[in-house]
């Protein structure tokens, strides 16, 4: 056993030894131990090197609040994790962890020069560092910042474990299974009732399993806690352990992530890591409990120094001595109990010392009982040590000024500045709060979610005061849930953790020189830095929490917070209800991405929505690519042809001949209605009014800044009767907008909206020979330039089936776009497939799609538009009803600003050497400007040679409608590109192809 394991404590087994590593060395610890516990009772402190100064760093809590003792871990073959907190981590055969933020070694770090040089780096450096040199940032700073930032390593290697979710409906949600959510949980858990029990630690019972000595109802703490969660159980409450909510959302939504495999050494293949929960409860009961207050002092983040509570829990619960001389420092009374706990398993506890002038007798007997020295009105000024904790300075403290002090000699500093109600789940309702003076922290106050709080969560202290608070909070959601709630009552002997003594902020942040007396351990924040940031201008405790990082850590400030707030309260001379709190924001504990992933990775990543075409694409060789939530066929690719040589042969065929295309994935929104051309005129750039019935209309949306939304082709099938398309990825956007509209805006407007995208097949049919192929399927209209005009559209047969034939053109070519009902659309491709063969009809994809419409200048939203885009930049003014009274985007577009001259504009480029610029390059007007450059563009779309013989390019260019002719340029990492502004057009500008 090893020497700090203390016999006949805790609740680990020692009978089954577990062999884990730590920095390539080789540990013994107890199955049920964390990483942390292990290692302290191996006497191991040192765990990890601080953020920013390197400083040695050790485990100074024993649960998930933990900031320090962040560590990587490897459960295997690609399973390797960092930022794992040692505390929460449970041990198995074979686990490898190893510390972080070190080099070479965690005892010899180089960057400990950092410590040294701190005065350096005080809060908000780097906004005043890196300003000068001027332009050494991208030289200079940001290669070196960038290389020595971070915490843990990125994994670098494929996460292989799988991950899950699943939804959860109960009556009753309990959060927190510790005493208060036991009680809460007895009282509700009546017929009729499903109550379910979540807590975050492997095993329920909360203060309890840190709290043997406590008798409540005649029975050791253990025994009880043993018989309660039997009984439970058989009532038909659902427990679960390793679970934590994460996230409080509205309409009483809780996420909850439960670990499932992390403590298992082997598994079943398909056995998640995680489990991620959605649980929707209709009353919900946080009972949370609190969390121990650090003090702020000259060196409290030294190894071995650590919260009094989580000492105890550590000898208690794990069995393990932290120290065998430590010293207590504290304000409150459950720190004395921490210190007999110690004494009694064998430490020699070196001294209590206590802010406050006088405490319980009780406490002061126990304390000579045990022969422990104690100091009133004395508080800790600094602590000493390299690498682990060796003396503890002490003075008195009289009418607030501080004298002369005393070294203590000692191996662990345990503090205690009272206690915090854990409020980030509450916080996350938009809860308000109240601030407690004699506690000095805020309590919860009201909350508009379907939610009570109870015990220590809302500043109770005391086992029996918390049991009995949970009970009543367990039949107060009974009741409300219209139930007779179950009578449950508790006595408590032997109650230790609290007689509600008040507690006080400890002055000793004021040290003097160059005291190092840390508030948020993770990110190297002291109270200098936060009296620092209210010299300089920081008002508000948000501007303070950004201009120092303080509670921005993993942790989300749940051991900086309340102190930040004090401190920097006090250097701006106010109550702390007028400095206020931060944020505190989901999730409530660092969760892996793959919980929030769930199924979701790999083919399950996304939703993948096939039209019926696709099956024939792909018996016939297509490569498909990904378009917004479609498997589109990219290009059909002959034996021995790469894409280029496809889309190549699939161009010229269709502008020779004929072309094939699936275009079913474009979006469909049938508008019907008395007053569907006036709610067209108002969405729409153009005007709707008198187009007629049978005609097309290419349609422009925008949002209300004047900015390119959406585009298509717009049909009018009857008087009050519009089959509007969108683009492929704009379908459930363009539709919540008209929704939004219609409901909001313009709700006397007697029209419906109906999304039909999935009820129609497309095929395109593109070229010379498009109409001959067609015309002898179709009854109902003669496809001619007379009786059939481009930009016509018919409700008709083709092909014998009932159809929406639309005479509309995306390659510059005659073009006709057939719907029929979805089911119908591979019936139709192969009958126009077979009738097209003695055209040499030739299946074309999105590619070839691409390049055809680049070469007629014809835009895609979302590639040639990038949300900063109006219709003029693009060329498209022609598209803007003039004589509107009103549309969607209109005073946007008045804005001088989109009204300007230098406005990125839509053009063509026309490289010199006939180079295939790069997609998003780009573009300077001087090339020899000295870097970084003056950027006046990028280029949107490029295209090897199609039918114009050479490659072509859109690009936005500043200014670029008056620039036609003039050269710009696109600097590359190897070479610099010169091209000339063309129009955007550069096949058939009099448009005589789309003729018959």
């Amino acid at each position: 056993m090893s020497q700090y394991r203390v016999s006949g404590r805790g609740r680990v087994d020692t009978s089954r030894p577990v062999t884990f590593t730590f920095d390539g060395k080789s540990f013994t610890g107890a199955q049920g131990d964390t990483v942390a516990s292990a290692l302290l009772a191996n006497g191991v402190h040192l765990m990890g090197r601080s953020f920013k100064y390197h400083r040695p760093r050790g485990a100074v809590a024993a649960g998930s609040e933990e900031p320090n003792a962040l560590i990587g871990t490897r459960r295997g073959p690609g399973r390797f994790e960092p930022n794992t907190r040692a505390t929460v981590q449970e041990i198995w055969n074979g686990l490898e962890t190893n510390s972080q933020n070190k080099y070479p070694s965690l005892k010899f770090d180089v960057g400990a020069v950092n410590d040294a040089a701190y005065m350096l780096f005080s809060a908000g450096f780097y906004y005043k560092t890196f300003m000068w040199p001027k332009n050494f940032w991208h030289k200079v700073y940001e290669p070196f910042i960038r290389a020595a930032a971070g915490l843990g390593v990125s994994p670098t290697e494929e996460d292989p474990d799988h991950y899950a979710s699943r939804y959860l409906h109960c009556d009753v949600l309990i959060v927190g299974a510790g005493p208060t959510g036991i009680a809460a949980a007895r009282a509700a858990a009546v017929d009729g009732l499903k109550v379910v029990l979540v807590d975050e630690n492997a095993e329920a019972g909360g203060t309890l399993l840190s709290e043997p000595q406590a008798q409540i109802d005649g029975r050791p703490a253990w025994d009880w806690l043993a018989a309660e969660l039997e009984a439970l159980k058989a009532a038909g409450v659902k427990i679960m352990t390793r679970t934590t909510a994460i996230g409080y959302y509205h309409q009483n939504m809780i996420g909850m992530v439960e670990k499932l495999t992390d403590h298992l050494p082997e598994l079943p293949e398909d056995t998640p890591r995680e489990r991620m929960w959605r649980v929707r409860a209709r009353q919900v009961v946080l009972a949370q409990g609190a969390l121990e207050k650090p003090l702020v002092f000259h060196g409290n983040d030294r190894p071995g120094v650590m919260l009094a509570g989580s000492a105890q829990t550590f000898l208690n619960r794990y069995g393990v001595l932290v120290g065998k001389r430590p010293v207590i420092v504290t304000s409150h009374d459950s720190a004395w109990f921490a210190a007999f706990d110690l004494q009694d398993a064998g430490a020699q506890v070196q001294a209590i010392v206590d802010l406050r002038e006088g405490v319980h007798e009780a406490l002061l007997s126990e304390a000579r009982a045990r022969g422990i020295t104690v100091k009133l009105s004395h508080t800790a000024t600094a602590t000493s040590g390299r690498l682990r904790v060796s003396s503890l300075r002490v003075n008195p403290v009289s009418g607030g000024s501080v004298g002369a002090g005393e070294e203590i000699r000692c191996d662990a500093v345990l503090m205690s500045g009272g206690w915090t109600p854990s409020l980030h789940l509450f916080s996350h309702t938009k809860g308000s709060l109240a601030w407690d003076d004699d506690r000095t922290t805020f309590l919860p106050k009201d909350t508009p979610e379907d939610c009570l709080i109870a015990g220590a969560s809302r500043g109770l202290w005391g086992v029996e005061a918390v049991l009995k608070d949970g009970a009543e909070k367990g039949r107060e959601v009974a009741e409300l849930l219209g139930k007779t709630p179950a009578q449950v009552a508790y006595s408590v002997a032997a109650d230790r953790t609290g007689t509600g003594v008040s507690m006080k902020e400890l002055p000793t942040d004021r040290s003097p020189g160059k005291a190092k007396a840390f508030v948020d351990y993770q990110n190297d924040v002291t109270a200098k830095d936060l009296r620092l940031a209210v010299r300089e201008g920081m008002r508000s405790i948000e501007h303070v929490k950004r201009y120092t990082t303080n509670g921005m850590a993993t942790d989300q400030g749940k051991m900086s917070n309340i102190n930040g707030l004090n401190i920097a309260a006090d250097a701006l001379g106010k109550k702390q209800p007028q400095v206020g709190l931060t944020t505190f924001r989901p999730p409530y504990t660092p969760t892996s991405f793959g919980a929030f992933a769930g199924y979701h990775r790999g083919d399950h990543f996304e939703v993948t929505r096939k039209t019926q075409i696709d099956p024939w694409a792909e018996e016939n060789g297509a490569v498909f690519e990904p378009v917004s939530q479609w498997r589109r066929a990219w290009y059909f690719p002959k034996t021995g042809e790469d894409m280029d040589a496809a889309v190549a042969r699939e161009c010229a065929a269709t502008r020779k001949s004929v072309g094939i295309f699936d275009a079913s994935t474009l979006g469909k929104i049938e508008v019907v209605g008395p007053d569907a051309v006036e709610f067209m005129n108002r969405m729409y750039t153009n005007p709707w009014t008198k187009l007629g019935v049978g005609r097309c209309r290419y349609g422009l949306l925008l949002g209300d800044d004047g900015y390119i939304r959406d585009d298509g082709v717009i049909g009018r099938l009857g008087q009050d009767k519009f089959h509007v398309t969108t683009t492929t990825g704009g379908a459930a956007r363009v539709m919540n907008m008209m929704e939004d509209y219609l409901q909001t805006e313009w709700p006397d407007l007697n029209v419906w909206l109906t999304s039909t995208t999935e009820q129609w097949s497309t095929i395109a049919l593109n070229g010379p020979n498009a109409a001959k192929l067609l015309a002898p399927l179709v009854e109902g209209v003669e496809l001619t330039e007379e009786t059939f005009p481009h930009m016509s559209c018919v409700e008709c047969t083709v092909a014998g089936m009932p159809a929406r034939l639309f005479r509309v053109s995306f390659t510059g070519e005659i073009g006709f776009e057939v719907n029929v009902p979805a089911p119908m659309g591979r019936q139709l491709w192969e009958t126009l497939w077979e009738a097209g063969q003695q055209y040499g009809i030739t299946a074309y994809g999105t590619e070839t799609m691409h390049v055809l419409r680049a070469e007629k200048g014809y835009i895609i939203v979302g590639q040639d538009t990038d949300g900063t885009v109006t219709p003029y930049d693009a060329g498209m003014g022609w598209a803007v009803g003039k004589k509107k009274p009103d549309f969607v985007g209109m005073r946007g577009l008045a804005r001088p600003d989109l009204q300007a001259k230098d406005r990125k504009q839509l053009v063509g480029l026309l490289t010199e050497d006939q180079s295939k610029l790069e997609e998003g390059a780009q573009i300077v007007f001087d090339p020899k400007q000295p870097v970084p450059m003056t950027m006046v563009g990028h280029v949107t779309s490029s295209y090897d040679t199609g039918t114009t013989g050479r490659p072509i390019a859109l690009a936005l260019v500043e200014g670029g409608h008056e620039k036609l002719g003039e050269t710009v340029y696109i600097p590359m990492p190897d070479r610099t590109i010169a091209a000339k502004i063309t129009s955007t057009i550069f096949v058939d500008p009099e448009n005589a192809r789309l003729k018959i």
